[in-house]
This record gives structure tokens, sequence and C-alpha cells, in this order.
């Protein structure tokens, strides 16, 4: 039975106010109990102020166990709550997509090719773009990874394996919405992820080196010996602090090597608990998708390069000790801690040791955790967008040549209440469909219709028809043409440049579906109808499979010339009393109805 998503939507709503609400008043409780800890803690003390040193360490020893387990226990009641925050404003935000309101998210301007096959012309990127309606990717490697699906079509292998996926995740709403706000707390952007591949490849230099190895131990040893030294009275002050200090020039020398490794990496920080908490997430799941599973596998297991613990560490677990390596580096931020630690243990060497020994033990994997999130984002993109419309289908792929059958056809980015559904069909090629119709009555946005939907089964996506089977095919388009200053560019070059595409491809024999809108429309009628009789021709000759609108009803008589591969169709007008009336369905046959000069005497071009 399918979920109706606006009552998922507000039910989920309210129960994470009600959590939220919960713990912030836990919280709060915890608060007022640490103030309590400090008050009864000083009480404590000065009672028994008089009594031996070791009580008194006792107690402030308990005291402050006490205090640092509250201190912890609300940062994670903080962190749950700044994560309900986050889920409580994803799921406030589907109601608003819902409404059609997703206009203020992002575009995806910068992802868009300067030149595509049909990109621009399908509105994929941008405002009001099928991208912006779709994504619900929060890094950068998400963005480009979903732009990479619109932009071109998987091999049908890839398709069923998608569709499963999203299937899968279109029934775990809760653990889809949990997974993207885990992602949008700290987004990572490609520079972060670049930084941390960056340093995982270069070479190092301090692990696995006997010098620095043998320097790990005797360092600490020596040190510390010393001080056990002076604090037994075998060591006099003068020559303690003497040698202290020696080695504490010593031990802030060798760090000056260090501070670089640490600068390439303390600004990724935020980025690696993000990346934490979305592969534990995606570790807990309960897939049952096959490729699912081999994502979560990759992410839950890897192939360590020194033990059996290495090699069972799960992805999140690694980054977490990876991010617990920096957090110690941090320790010098703190002058009275570092200070001490640095020159007794030799700390800065402690930590980039064991960073470089992460970097041998994880750098072959980190890679593919890195794709893996971006490709989960990119399903659950996907997911999403099959839990908010139940009522559309998952198209089948066919093996058959240019073919193409849908019913109830619509746009996904027209809103359902305003949307007007078509059914169509063309199979073989080659198999040239016209399209006639008279201004407004709805051609071009059949056109989008088809293309749109084309691409969401091409990338694994559900589509907004009843049933829909289709070939695997590319769409390539030329609808709407502007010219290029930068370029010089005319427009209608810059159309007989995407027409040359056209044809290369057709010739080519590749599997490409063609949506071509008022073709040739830059050079004088007669130019434009010998032009586009010729194009036709050719496109019939070279077996393709197209859609053209027109307004030019000459080219409707090619039927007759190949009554087997072209077909007419149209959108037609109603007129009452010089109002117009569009019913936007698509019939079979030539339009007949027109209604440009209706238009043109409305404002008031004078008609005779």
């Amino acid at each position: 039975m399918l979920q109706d998503p606006n009552s998922f939507y507000s039910s989920f709503y309210q129960q994470l106010n009600t959590e939220k609400q919960a713990l912030s008043q836990k919280r709060n409780r915890i608060a007022v109990a640490r103030v309590l800890t400090i008050g009864l803690t000083a009480f404590l003390l000065y009672q028994i102020r008089s009594e031996s040193l070791l009580m008194l360490v006792l107690v402030f020893s308990v005291a402050l166990a006490v205090f640092l387990f509250l201190v912890k226990f609300s940062l994670q009641l903080t962190d749950r709550i700044n994560l309900l925050s986050e889920m409580i404003r994803l799921t406030d935000e589907e109601n608003r997509i819902a409404q059609h309101q997703f206009f203020h998210r992002f575009q995806g301007d910068e992802l868009a090719p300067s030149k595509h096959p049909y990109a621009g012309d399908l509105d994929l990127f941008g405002k009001a773009s099928l991208f912006q309606f779709l994504h619900r990717t929060t890094s950068e490697a998400g963005h480009q990874k979903l732009a990479q699906w619109l932009l071109e079509p998987a091999s049908t292998a890839t398709i069923l394996a998608r569709q499963e996926a999203t299937k899968n995740l279109a029934s775990l709403p809760a653990w889809s919405l949990q997974f993207e706000a885990y992602g949008h707390q700290q987004p990572i952007p490609n520079a972060t992820r670049n930084q941390v591949l960056n340093w995982s490849a270069t070479p190092s230099g301090y692990f696995p080196k006997a010098a620095w190895k043998l320097l790990r131990f005797a360092w600490p040893t020596l040190a510390i010996g010393l001080l056990v030294l002076h604090l037994l009275d075998q060591l006099p002050s003068a020559s303690f602090y003497g040698l202290i200090l020696l080695l504490m020039a010593i031990a802030f020398y060798i760090s000056k090597s260090i501070v670089p490794i640490y600068r390439k990496l303390d600004a990724v920080l935020p980025s690696l608990t993000s990346l934490s908490n979305s592969l534990h997430w995606v570790e807990t799941a309960k897939f049952e998708s096959d490729h699912l599973k081999t994502l979560q596998s990759t992410i839950l297991h890897f192939s360590g390069t020194i033990s059996p613990a290495v090699r069972t560490h799960s992805a999140s677990r690694a980054i977490k000790s990876l991010h617990q390596i920096l957090d110690r580096f941090d320790y010098r931020h703190n002058p009275l801690v570092y200070i001490p630690l640095n020159t007794f243990l030799l700390w800065d060497i402690q930590q980039v040791w064991a960073l470089e020994k992460w970097k041998r033990d994880h750098q072959s994997a980190l890679n593919a955790w890195f794709q893996s999130i971006a490709e989960l984002e990119a399903l659950n993109s996907l997911g999403r967008f099959a839990f908010n419309h139940p009522n559309y289908s998952f198209p089948e792929v066919s093996e058959i040549p240019g073919h193409w059958t849908a019913t109830g056809l619509g746009h996904p980015l027209i809103p359902a209440g305003k949307c007007v559904t078509n059914d169509f069909s063309t199979s073989g090629r080659p198999a040239i469909a016209l399209i006639t119709g008279s201004n407004m009555a709805g051609k071009s946005t059949f056109l989008r219709s088809i293309g749109v939907n084309q691409v969401l089964a091409m990338s694994g996506a559900p589509v907004f028809a009843g049933h829909l089977t289709t070939s695997n095919m590319r769409i390539m388009s030329s609808m709407r043409i502007a010219d290029n200053l930068e370029e010089n560019t005319s427009t209608f070059y810059a159309e007989l440049s995407k027409l040359k595409a056209i044809i290369d491809a057709v010739n080519a024999g590749e599997p490409v579906f063609l949506l071509l809108d008022e073709i040739l429309r830059g050079t004088n009628s007669q130019d434009r109808q010998t032009g586009s009789k010729a194009l036709i021709r050719q496109l019939v000759k070279q077996n393709a499979t197209a859609l053209l609108a027109t307004h030019d009803l000459a080219l409707t008589e090619l039927e007759k010339e190949y009554p087997n591969a072209l077909s007419n169709y149209h959108f037609d007008v109603s007129v009452e009393k010089e109002e117009l009336f569009f019913d936007y369905k698509l019939k079979t046959g030539i339009c007949t109805s027109m209604n440009a000069s209706i238009l043109m005497k409305k404002i008031g071009i004078e008609i005779t």
C-alpha cells in the first residue's frame, strides 16, 4: 500500500518536535545538575577542609568525574537536538516543495555544461529546474553525481539497479531525512575531500621509520625518568630544570616541521564529523536492494593493509579515529596542557605517528568512502522523489530500438492540479512524429514532458506517467536557441551547430531520441521549409526516432511520402467570441485551427 507523503510529513514533524522539546527539557535539568554539582562540591570541600589531603583529593576527583559526565551527556543531547532541528527544517521544506515552493533551493547553475545535447532545452539546471526540484544531495560530490546521472543515460543494468535502490529508499523516509540532515550539518565541499585525499597520497615522513619509532619511546622514558629522579632527590633542581629546558627546546624545534601537516588537516575537522555521522547511519541501515547493500559493504568493511583488526574496522570508526587524532593536535591551543605534554611525551611526534599510521591503514579506502556517500546522496534524491510521488511509475526498459510508449504522461515540474496528461507511443525506426498546433496549445510543453521523463527514466528515477516503456536512448534536442555574443555566434548559426551534432549522431547510428521545436526559425520561410523537408527526409533515411513541433502545415504532407515512418499529431484550440480555450490534449492528424490572428488582434494589430 502506498504511503501518503503528506500524512507522513505531518506526523513526523510533530514527532520530531515532541522529541526535541523533551530533550531540551532534559538538557536544562542537566544544566541545573551541573550547577548543583559545583555548589555541593564547594560545600563539601569547605566542610572537610581540615581532613587529610587524600580525602580532599578523593572528593574533588569524584565531583570532577560527575561534572565531566554531565558535560559530556549535555553535549550529546545538544548534538541530537541540533540534528532534530535540521530534520524538522527538512520536513517542513518537503511540505513547501509539495506546494511547488522550491525556487529558494540550490539551483545547480554551475553544474550545467556550456554546451549539451538537451540540458538547456529541458531546464535541467537553474531556477525552476529539474535539478532544483529533485536534488536532496548535500556534498559537492553528491551534487555532481546527480547532475552526471541527468546529463548522460546509464546502461540498462545500472538503470535497473538504481530503480531497486530508489524503491528501497522510498520505503525508508525517516532514514532518508536523517541521512540528508547529517549532510546538511556540515556539507562536504570538493576542496575538503581533495585535501584529505591529497594528504593521504603524500609519502609519510615519520611512519614507519625506525629512528622516529625509537624516539617515540625513548623520549618519554628519558623525560619521565628525569622527573622521577628529581622527585626522589636524586637529581638536583638546577640540573633537572636545565635538562628539561633543553628537552623543551628540542621538542618544539621538532614540532616546527609538524605544524604544516596539522594546518593542512585542521580545517577539515567539521566535515569529518559530518562524514563520520553519515557513514555510521549507512552502516546501521537495513537495506534490501543489492546495489545499496554493495555500497553499504564498501563502507562497513574494507581491506586494510596491516591486521585483521583493521580489516574489520567500519568506515565511520576509522573517520572518527582520524578526528580524535586531529583533536589531540588541538591541545597546542592550550599552553598549560600542551607545553608539558610536548616536553615530556613529545606529543606532536606521537600524534603525527598515529596520523601517518592511520594514513597507511586507510588511504586505499578513502576515495571509495567519499564516492559511496556521493552516490547514496544521489540515490536518496531519487528515493525521496519516488516517495513524494507515489503515483509515478518506474519505467520498463525495452530492447526494441526506438520504442517509447507512455500513458498518463505529464511534466513533473507542473503542479499536479494544473498538469494535463497525454498518451503517446512510437516504436521501431525510422519513426518521425510531426506535431502541429496553434500558439500556446502545448506543443513545446509536450516535447519537454517527453524529454524530462526520458532523462528521469535513463537516470533510474520514476517518471510522471501511469506507465512508460522506453528504449535506452539519449535525448538530443533543438528547442531553445540563443545567440552567443562572446563567440560572435548568431541564433541561426547556433541552431545549425545543434542540428549538425544531431545529424552526426543519427548518421553514426547512435540510439538517440530527437526533440525538435520549430527548426530553422532563423531564416526566411522558403529556405526554412526547404531545409526542414530535407532534414526530415534525411532522418527517415537514417532510421531516426524524432518528434518535431511545427507551425508549417506543408511539412505534414510528407506523411504521404513516408506513410510507414511519419505520423501527424496536433494540439488544437477552440474559439468562442474571440476567446481561446485550450485542452492541451494530443490528438492524431493535422491541426486545422490556428490562433495567431486572434492574438494579434488582442494586442491592437488591425487585421482585415
